[in-house]
């Protein structure tokens, strides 16, 4: 009763050496097997894997813009509501383009005729210029052969007319002489009269030589005038044949014109189809500002087409702890808007450069005091399968992101895409 009170954790004395002993082997032996747990659990799960909560729901969103400026007539969608590709999203006032589309069609028409015009024309001017010239080439030949005719025979004439002329005066010196003779009455009249008469046939050859002569010289001065018409033609004729050149460059260049016609059509068909806004992909409409009766411009966005069934994820890792992660291996992730599922997917992609360097203004390291920081490099991660409908994956949702990165086949580096 009239003890000293102890505290009950108060070993005593007796028992203190023995008790202490065993309690500081009993935590000895607690420590090690917990480490040896732990290192167990680090090698058979945490070895081969990395882990991020730096990780968001990603897609290749299609940006909606018109082609053309114009008026919106109709908008047939709505923020959230699903649509297919090539389905009509908005309607622009086709008016003005209709009326461009029959101003181009117009002027297309006209130069078609006026190619066939030209066409025709060219085709005339060639068969009859071509028939021109080769009639033109065909008179002097024939004028050359007959000229070089007349002109031998002329010669031949020339010495007839030399033989008919000794042949008259030597009958006129015959004449002269019996007529004196017979004015003597030394020969009678009948031998006069014979000389008279081969006088006047030598006379009569002369002269039948010289009207030939002159007939031939005519002929030939005819074909020289023929002649020189015929060469005055050709060289006429060739001129005209050039107009053929003219007429050809002409329709060459109507011909351009037509190309630039035609493409002018094309161009103001475009636009108005363009009139006509369609979704370019499948997926949900999202910031949709666009209402009718707004004026827009092109290039001016309308609204943003998300794929949902295409998301993908899009995990920053430290670099650090990228040293195993390769192309194709295992991913889970989890949402944190649906706790308890489990997605999978593989890694498709390592950025080739850090968050900071694609940043609007990236770090200058070279300036400065300069501090480490470990960077991030975001990886890409194919979802294995659609996400279920009860679980859709959002633009922009968290994630955490595990990779699994015991099997190193694969690459650092997406190879080369191959054209088809």
């Amino acid at each position: 009763m009239g003890g000293v009170w102890r505290p009950p954790w108060v070993i005593p004395k007796a028992l203190g050496g023995h008790l202490g002993r065993a309690a500081l082997w009993g935590l000895m032996l607690l420590f090690l097997a917990m480490g040896v747990l732990g290192a167990a659990y680090w090698w058979f799960f945490l070895r081969d894997m990395v882990s991020t909560d730096n990780a968001y729901v990603v897609a290749d969103i299609a940006r909606v813009s018109a082609r053309v400026p114009g008026r919106v007539q109709r908008v047939m969608v709505e923020n959230d509501q699903p649509v297919l590709q090539g389905q009509l999203l908005l309607e622009l006032d086709p008016a003005d383009y209709r009326v461009a589309l029959e101003k181009a069609e117009a002027f297309l028409a006209r130069t078609e005729a006026d190619i066939s015009a030209a066409e025709a024309l060219l085709s005339l001017t060639d068969r009859q210029t071509a028939a021109q010239v080769h009639a033109a080439r065909t008179v002097p030949p024939e004028t050359r052969d007959k000229s070089s005719e007349l002109s031998h025979r002329l010669l031949e004439l020339e010495k007839k007319r030399e033989a008919a002329l000794a042949e008259f005066r030597e009958a006129e010196l015959e004449k002269k002489r019996f007529e004196s003779l017979f004015e003597a009455q030394v020969i009678p009249k009948r031998q006069r009269d014979q000389v008279l008469t081969a006088f006047q046939k030598a006379r009569a050859q002369l002269e039948a030589v010289e009207a030939e002569m002159g007939a031939l010289r005519a002929s030939i001065q005819a074909l020289e005038k023929t002649w020189s018409r015929a060469v005055a033609q050709l060289e006429a004729v060739e001129s005209d044949r050039t107009q053929v050149q003219v007429q050809k460059h002409r329709l060459s260049s109507l011909r351009a014109q037509g190309k630039e016609a035609k493409a002018a059509v094309e161009a103001a068909m475009l636009n108005l189809s363009y009139c006509s806004v369609k979704a370019p992909i499948s997926g949900f409409v999202a910031q949709k500002n666009v209402q009718v009766g707004e004026q827009v411009q092109a290039g001016q966005p309308l609204m943003a087409i998300v794929p949902l069934q295409e998301v993908y994820v899009e995990a920053n890792f430290k670099e650090t702890q990228l040293t195993d992660v390769r192309l194709g291996q295992l991913a889970e992730i989890r949402a944190d808007m649906y706790p308890g599922h489990l997605f999978q997917g593989r890694v498709m992609g390592i950025r080739s450069g850090t968050g900071a360097a694609f940043s609007l203004l990236p770090p200058e390291n070279a300036t400065g005091n300069w501090i480490k920081v470990v960077q991030r490099i975001p990886v890409k991660i194919l979802l294995d399968s659609p996400p279920p409908p009860e679980r859709p994956l959002r633009i922009g949702m968290s994630l955490k992101v595990t990779i699994f990165t015991h099997d190193k086949s694969g690459g650092l580096l997406v190879g080369p895409s191959r054209e088809p």
